[in-house]
């Protein structure tokens, strides 16, 4: 009776101690690529180390040439700065340990099946899910998702053992083959899935009260030790930061309530996610919701190459150039491809192949403004603890679904980050 009594008036301390602990974080970054935020962020994470147990940073360039090796270079920039951070916190991660859990992933999107062969980055997921640990493995992903999907074909195991916050929007679209492989697969997956909210961070529409993101460096970063000295180089010191939300999450509100408020966002649960499929030229009559997986299919020739080989393209006009997608043979006369468009908009695409009597074509597809939109037969049906931006209208931060519930912390958080920036100008 005497143990039973210590363990009731113990429990409650055992409690607080775990809702107090910090979270254990694994970051998949395409870092280094054609889109410098992830640096911004980067930066933003090493002055905060002291916040979260970092178990894993991963290169995982889905597009771009992301490597190991920009990780590298913003840790040995955090050592330099690291004894002024000292001087105010404790438990800052050392260097040397950062580097020890640096691994490369995945350089390239995953074909058509949306998985290929392990990589050191895949394999370090797996091996840090598995950790005995009471708490779960956050999987903060900044870029694309082959390594999270390689992990779990590898493993599927450690489904239950890891939770998800990604970034979507624009890295859905270079990743939609390893994106689909995870819905269709493990729809069971813990998955905050973020294509729009994440904006509100860096979003022009901005209220007058709120620190103007253009002049933050000028206030609080220039002149602030070797970090600072580098932040410059990305958008001239503009703040993006696109990948922050997903650490902003775990540093206020309660991670296990994705519908509560918190730094990093406000989300709902969907069960499903956007899927059409069509085996026909589309046109400005066909409409998806953004985000959509839009699978397009051909019939064509029979030929005799590897399974999943890029054999056609999608050439979207961008700018005053055109953005490629690779399209796969199936097999049996097969082709497809998957695209997730990242806005709304009219899309306009032609797709091409070398192979003789391919049946190449023009398109076109009307993209809506809200996610998941309507139903369609074909989506991917998911389980209970998949989330994504709230699509209550009066949370859009002007045409970016869910941007307020991100938006409105923002000031908060730039003000807490500059009293770090303080730090390294003394």
């Amino acid at each position: 009776m005497r143990c039973l009594l210590i363990v009731f008036l113990l429990f409650p301390l055992f409690l607080q101690a775990q809702q107090s602990a910090k979270p254990r974080i694994l970051i998949s970054t395409d870092i280094g690529g054609t889109d410098p935020d992830d640096n911004q962020s980067m930066a933003h994470l090493l002055m905060y180390t002291d916040r979260f147990d970092i178990e894993g940073l991963v290169s995982s360039p889905s597009y771009g040439s992301g490597s190991t090796a920009e990780i590298f270079r913003m840790i040995d920039l955090y050592e330099k700065d690291l004894p002024k951070l000292e001087k105010h916190r404790s438990g800052f991660a050392s260097p040397t340990y950062l580097r020890s859990v640096t691994k490369q992933g995945r350089k390239g999107a995953a074909p058509f099946a949306g998985v290929t062969s392990s990589t050191e980055g895949s394999d370090w997921i797996i091996q840090t899910a598995k950790k005995e640990d009471g708490r779960p493995l956050w999987v903060l992903v900044w870029g694309g998702l082959e390594d999270v999907a390689q992990a779990l074909h590898n493993a599927p195991e450690i489904q239950k053992d890891i939770r998800v916050y990604w970034i979507g929007g624009p890295n859905k679209k270079w990743s939609a083959n390893a994106y689909v492989y995870i819905a269709a697969n493990f729809p069971d997956l813990w998955m905050i899935e973020v294509n729009s909210s994440y904006y509100g961070f860096f979003s022009d529409n901005q209220a007058p009260d709120v620190i103007q993101t253009t002049d933050y460096y000028r206030q609080y970063i220039q002149g602030a030790g070797h970090l600072g000295a580098d932040f410059k180089k990305y958008y001239d010191g503009e703040i993006k930061m696109g990948d922050t939300p997903s650490l902003l999450y775990l540093m206020h509100g309660d991670p296990a309530d994705p519908e509560g408020e918190s730094w990093g966002g406000s989300f709902e649960p969907i069960r499903r996610s956007a899927r059409v499929v069509y085996d026909r030229p589309t046109t400005t009559v066909d409409t998806v919701a953004f985000c959509t997986t839009a699978e397009f299919r051909f019939q064509g020739p029979k030929i005799n190459v590897p399974a999943d080989s890029a054999v056609f393209w999608m050439e979207v006009p961008y700018g005053n150039s055109k953005q490629t997608w690779p399209g796969y043979y199936l097999g049996k006369g097969v082709y497809a491809l998957q695209y997730a468009p990242k806005q709304a908009e009219t899309l306009t695409f032609h797709f091409t192949s070398s192979v003789p009597g391919f049946p190449e074509s023009d398109g076109q597809l009307v993209v809506s403004n809200l996610w998941p939109g309507k139903a369609n037969p074909n989506d991917y049906l998911l389980g209970e603890n998949w989330y994504s931006d709230r699509s209550d209208p009066a949370l859009f931060d002007g045409k970016l679904q869910g941007g307020k519930t991100i938006q409105r912390w923002r000031n908060e958080v730039l003000l807490d980050w500059a009293e770090r920036w303080k730090w390294l100008r003394e």
